[in-house]
């Protein structure tokens, strides 16, 4: 059941009650009997799943992706070419 806070104009008396979604609100004050009225709160929020995070959604701008993506394109072409450099001396050598 959920927990609604009351507050009394009169009295500022200041209470919560678990009330279900069916029943009528309050409107008088338990201490004074003055009229109350319904305090609203700010309710904490947790977003689950896919597409919430900032990584999710975002695309990366062009200054780091061409910055990245020359980075590691020029070290993979070195490296392939070491190695088929060493793998073609070593094939002849076998046989």
């Amino acid at each position: 059941m959920p927990t609604y806070s009351y507050r009394c104009t009169e009295c500022d008396n200041a209470f919560d009650v678990k009330q279900s979604f069916s029943d009528a609100a309050l409107t008088e004050c338990p201490v004074c009997g003055g009229a109350l009225r319904k305090v609203f709160s700010p309710v904490g929020v947790t977003f689950n799943g896919g597409g919430f995070y900032r990584t999710d959604s975002r695309a990366k701008p062009a200054s780091e992706s061409s910055s990245s993506g020359s980075g590691s394109g020029s070290n993979s072409p070195a490296k392939s070419d070491t190695k088929s450099a060493s793998s073609k001396p070593a094939a002849p050598a076998a046989s």
